[in-house]
């Protein structure tokens, strides 16, 4: 999504104060000098756990990386979980964690509903707790619904910003491609109870709106942010939408968007008919190495390694100097195509 940018430190966008009842927040003015909510200030040595989801995923395996440089630079002992898409190994991990002497914990959890129970755990522990990627609630299970002061601080992007750059990009390649709005239909591809996937769908579909005007019909996929899962909810919406010509593809990240793109051209639909903006670029990258035609025409280039870097800066800031976590805090994105992605300094592994 973004232009790699080596040997930096990146900011943090303070987005307000988030109170919580979890050892896992701003301050309140009631917590002691050691830290909010009981967390301790470390004086020797910091000692974390990262936890990620699809921890073999591109993106994924670039933010453990972006950890552990920053960890290295930073003296911090890092371990790195993968959780895969396990709720219930989320528990038992943050178990082991505290067991082991984790002073504080870095989450991304495959499913946001473990969320109050994370929360608890590491509460219980006095063990600081912050969020990369995706957001917990303190009190429920759906971060949707829930208050923004029950939040837990989170560390990645703007789901808003993303989701608005990706509509901005389709609609600037259905214009260019002029098609029918009559003929054309967009398909909008997420996890549902993932907050932050509903958040840049609704800010790509708000862009593409106010960029091409609201004449084109959307059709909502619900997936499990898979390829597979994508491709397969896809090619049932074929089958219930004919005689559509053109079609808007954008989702939650790549893999929702290149499963799309794959269940379009499988069914016959020709790339020139299909404008595919992806979000993360690890994948859509593929498809533009191969050389031949395809429906991802451009994609959001998001850098893991940066992510994972600023949330250890964040957590060590935390627990060596006291410093409250921001609500939450971003990194930038950068919009690549076929032309641009070497030159913005991507990787295609």
């Amino acid at each position: 999504m973004f232009v790699r940018r080596r040997g930096r430190v990146l900011s943090v966008a303070v987005l307000g104060c988030v109170s919580l009842v979890a050892a896992v927040g701003c301050s309140t003015g009631q917590e002691s000098s050691s830290g909010a909510g009981g967390t301790a200030k470390v004086e020797g040595k910091v000692s974390l756990t990262y936890l990620q989801k699809q921890g073999d995923q591109e993106y994924f395996v670039g933010e453990a990386a972006g950890a552990k440089a920053k960890a290295a630079e930073l003296g911090v002992d890092l371990k790195v979980v993968n959780l895969g898409n396990d709720a219930n190994k989320t528990i038992s991990e943050v178990q082991s964690a505290i067991a082991a002497k984790s002073n504080g914990l870095i989450v991304v959890v495959p499913d946001p509903a473990v969320g109050p129970q994370v929360v608890q755990t590491a509460k219980d522990a006095k063990v600081a707790l912050l969020t990369s990627d995706d957001q917990i609630c303190v009190t429920g299970p759906a971060p949707g619904a829930c208050a923004k002061s029950d939040l837990v601080p989170r560390v990645g992007f703007s789901g808003e910003q993303m989701g608005g750059e990706v509509g901005k990009r389709a609609a600037a390649e259905f214009k260019k491609a002029g098609w029918n709005a009559a003929d054309t239909r967009i398909i909008s591809a997420w996890k549902q109870d993932v907050t932050v996937c509903g958040d840049r769908v609704k800010a790509a579909k708000a862009a593409f709106a106010q960029a091409a005007g609201d004449g084109v019909k959307n059709i909502d996929v619900a997936t499990d942010n898979t390829p597979t899962g994508a491709q397969d909810k896809t090619a049932a919406t074929l089958t219930a939408n004919p005689g559509v010509k053109h079609w808007v593809v954008w989702g939650c990240n790549d893999e929702n968007v290149q499963g799309s793109v794959t269940a379009l051209q499988n069914a016959g639909v020709s790339p020139d008919d299909i404008a595919g903006v992806g979000l993360g670029a690890y994948l859509a990258c593929k498809d533009w190495t191969s050389g031949k035609p395809t429906g991802m025409k451009a994609a959001l280039f998001i850098n893991g390694k940066d992510v994972g870097a600023l949330a250890v800066q964040t957590m060590y800031d935390k627990l060596k100097n006291s410093k409250d976590f921001p609500a939450e805090g971003f990194a930038p994105t950068t919009m690549v195509d076929a032309a641009t992605w070497q030159g913005a300094g991507m990787t295609c592994n």
